[in-house]
Parts: C-alpha cells; sequence; structure tokens
C-alpha cells in the first residue's frame, strides 16, 4: 500500500464485496480499529488522526510458492530453537485463517508433523463474531492431547493469539510456540508462550 487514500480504497471495495471488518483487519494486516477508521473516516481523511498501527503488505512472498517454501523454512528453524531450548514436542501446526495458512502448511510439511486450521472469531461472517472462539476445520487435524505450535503472518493486537490459545487449551492441546513473520506489537510471549518472529517492530515514540 502506497498512501492512506491507497488503503481507505481498499478497506472500501473490501467492504463493498461483502467482508467484514475482521476480515478486512486480516486482508489489510491492520488492527480492526485501524479498519473502523479507514471506513469512517474515507470521506473526510485528515479530520481526526488514524490510529497507531503499521499496515504490512507482505505479497511479495505471498504471491510465490518457492519464496513462501523458504520463508516457512526459516520459519521452522527459528520454532527448532524454541522447542529445544525449552524440551518441548511438536505434533500438530495449527495455522490460523487465512493468511497463516500457507505459511503453516509449509511448517508442518518441512517439520514433518500434522497441520490444523483454526478460524478466528473476527473472521465470522454471521451475528456470532462476537463469541468468544472461532473453530477448528473439521478436515484438517485434531488437536486434543497434542503439542501444538501456532502460526500466523501478523501479530497486531494479539487478541487473535490469545483466542487461539485459550481453544487450543480448552480442547486438552498445549502450545508450545507462536511464530510469525512479523510481530507488530514488539513482545516475547502472549499468554505464556513464547513468540518467535523474522521482524518485530519497535516503536520508539
Amino acid at each position: 500500500m502506497k498512501n492512506i487514500e491507497t488503503l481507505m480504497k481498499k478497506a472500501a471495495e473490501l467492504k463493498s464485496e461483502g467482508l467484514v471488518e475482521g476480515q478486512i483487519s486480516e486482508e489489510l494486516n491492520v488492527s480492526s480499529e485501524t479498519v473502523t477508521w479507514l471506513l469512517t473516516h474515507a470521506e473526510k481523511a485528515g479530520a481526526v488522526p488514524g490510529p497507531k498501527d503499521v499496515s504490512v503488505d507482505w505479497s511479495m512472498i505471498g504471491k510465490s510458492a518457492y519464496r513462501l517454501g523458504h520463508v516457512s523454512q526459516a520459519m521452522a528453524d527459528m520454532i527448532c530453537d524454541v522447542l529445544d531450548r525449552n524440551s518441548c514436542d511438536l505434533d500438530v501446526v495449527v495455522g490460523i485463517a487465512l493468511s497463516g495458512l500457507p505459511l503453516a502448511t509449509h511448517v508442518a510439511t518441512e517439520m514433518g508433523v500434522d497441520l490444523a486450521v483454526y478460524m478466528p472469531s473476527k473472521q465470522l461472517v454471521s451475528g456470532d463474531a462476537g463469541q468468544r472462539h472461532g473453530n477448528l476445520g473439521a478436515n484438517f487435524s485434531d488437536v486434543k492431547g497434542k503439542e501444538c505450535v501456532i502460526i500466523d503472518d501478523v501479530i497486531t493486537s494479539g487478541r487473535t493469539m490469545e483466542e487461539t490459545i485459550d481453544y487450543l487449551f480448552d480442547h486438552e492441546a498445549k502450545t508450545n510456540a507462536i511464530a510469525v513473520l512479523i510481530d507488530k506489537k514488539g513482545i516475547d510471549e502472549i499468554s505464556g508462550v513464547e513468540v518467535c518472529s523474522m521482524l518485530k517492530v519497535l516503536r520508539v515514540n
């Protein structure tokens, strides 16, 4: 995204296509608060200052399966470091839909483990979007009693990760690590689970 006007236009286009704010947030890699601001201030840009956020465009990686594969190898290597350091095992890689899935698929292949898919509540189109949890894809691995690692593309607020960790705990699974491309929060752990990221955004102001 080149500028804020482009971001506003894209948010409006996605909304006109029927996407809910959580889905737009996922597509633009910004917080839900930023999406709300983009949609409500599109006509009066500059009148109200926007939320402190960073828009992440990693489409140059995402458009190429070759690049995704190599980035995922690096993520798998980071995960191995965390698991070895903490003497943990791994049975299942849990990919967060939508953008975390390609990365999770490659990481699961690289590490020779099963793949589970988690659809967070913010992605739900129905009136249940305020519910506490999303759901696990029925066509993928079960997580009950399994040692898990969660994969996503970007951490923005950390709420999706907290929700996923809670879901896994409620389903008798243990989360041993979180791995992402970019951590916009610049944190070391979420709900006691170590975060490893390829890039960490650290605000100096």
